[in-house]
């Protein structure tokens, strides 16, 4: 249930400008690493890449570490269709994704850091080195020792997924790794490792300044916070907003609808389409079944309008999975193909209607048995769109 008081909020943390930096990472590397651990766990942040895993537990576990190497990488492998919201606080506010990763290295015990950089974003690396080496020099300046290097990815959509992000970064084919053991022991080189996304320090750098309750009177329970969305489908407001999360996702298509909304992808293509007869009972945030139908994002919204045939809808999003699948594993590999191709021949009409549920149950063994996020998210846009949408899967 979203909370009485709510409506659709805006804020605007993330995007002031960041001139008062130098300020703020003065501060924060002054006070006691347990001290900025508690901050961040008062805020209850959680990580707005779309896992939502508490960010200052993350932190604390890899401080535990025993280990004399650690490192600090921004995931900056923005790759899920519909988001584009990390390359603009890279490009409007880069200082305070700098400033937080050396708050990081400063609790975790860390000299090294990196920003792992989607390829598509090479336009920004100029500039983004620029800001580094001004930031580099006040590091030294302060005698806080912390390097940052900016390692540019090749595309690859799974990169995304933390594992496999660090086998592209030793060298090797981006293929995500098992888990156990997780990136907070053996991580980058074998080595304790955090891995925050760009818009996840970027809030950080809004907690240290502001203060824990500034951010966590933000929002709903168990959503704290703000969150930036990237607004794109069938809307007369595309574009980057940043909004309490907690939101129904009634209020969010009132507010950026065409006034024709039959359905929203929340989470891009890996998340879960919403038709219009849900709005009312779904909430934006990480407050599960507490609350009704409650969705995470790591910030795509696509609202689509009647004029959208959601079967070629979901025919995009089955083409993309199957090229960007890496292929180690059975399911994935042969899943997203053979979904595809499933759902063609329905449409033909090669097979009866029913084969839909078989392809069903197909996704639902690939959501059990992929090895990574790329597999066992298919399910969700799948069994969403064609549970809603079985008349369009048809004619």
């Amino acid at each position: 249930m979203v909370a009485a008081t709510y409506q659709l909020k805006r804020a605007d943390f993330i995007f002031r400008n960041d001139n008062d930096w130098e300020q703020i990472l003065f501060k924060t590397l002054k006070r006691k690493p347990q001290e900025l651990v508690n901050e961040l766990m008062s805020s209850e942040l959680k990580g707005r890449g779309g896992a939502g895993f508490p960010t200052g537990l993350k932190w604390k576990l890899t401080s535990e570490e025993e280990s004399k190497v650690k490192y600090v990488i921004c995931n900056a492998d923005e790759g899920e269709p519909g988001t584009f919201k990390d390359r603009e606080i890279l490009t409007k506010v880069p200082y305070k994704v700098l400033t937080s990763m050396a708050a990081c290295a400063h609790v975790i015990g860390s000299s090294h850091g990196y920003i792992y950089l989607r390829g598509e974003y090479k336009f920004l690396v100029a500039d983004l080195e620029k800001a580094i080496k001004e930031f580099e020099y006040y590091c030294k300046q302060i005698n806080f020792k912390f390097k940052i290097d900016i390692f540019l990815g090749s595309g690859a959509y799974i990169c995304g997924e933390e594992t496999a992000l660090f086998e592209s970064m030793e060298g090797k084919r981006g293929e995500p790794r098992n888990k156990p053991p997780y990136p907070t022991s053996i991580g980058y080189m074998g080595q304790p490792t955090v891995v925050n996304n760009v818009e996840t320090l970027a809030h950080t750098f809004t907690i240290f300044k502001y203060g824990a309750k500034k951010f966590y009177d933000l929002g709903v329970q168990y959503s704290r916070g703000s969150k930036l969305f990237s607004v794109s489908g069938d809307t007369p407001k595309p574009g980057i907003y940043e909004l309490e999360l907690g939101m129904s996702l009634q209020d969010f298509v009132d507010e950026f609808g065409d006034g024709d909304t039959k359905a929203v992808q929340v989470g891009g293509a890996s998340g879960f389409l919403v038709p219009r007869k849900r709005f009312g009972e779904t909430t934006i945030g990480f407050q599960g079944k507490l609350t009704g139908i409650s969705l995470p994002t790591g910030g795509s919204m696509m609202l689509y309008n009647s004029s959208r045939s959601m079967f070629n809808v979901l025919d995009n999003y089955l083409d993309f999975f199957r090229e960007e699948s890496c292929g180690q594993c059975t399911p994935c590999r042969v899943g997203c193909q053979q979904l595809l191709r499933g759902i063609k021949a329905v449409k033909r009409g090669e097979k009866p209607a029913a084969y839909l549920n078989k392809l069903l149950k197909l996704s639902e063994t690939m959501h059990m048995t992929a090895k990574c996020g790329l597999g066992q998210s298919i399910a969700n846009s799948f069994s969403s769109i064609v549970e809603n949408f079985r008349e369009e899967m048809i004619y």
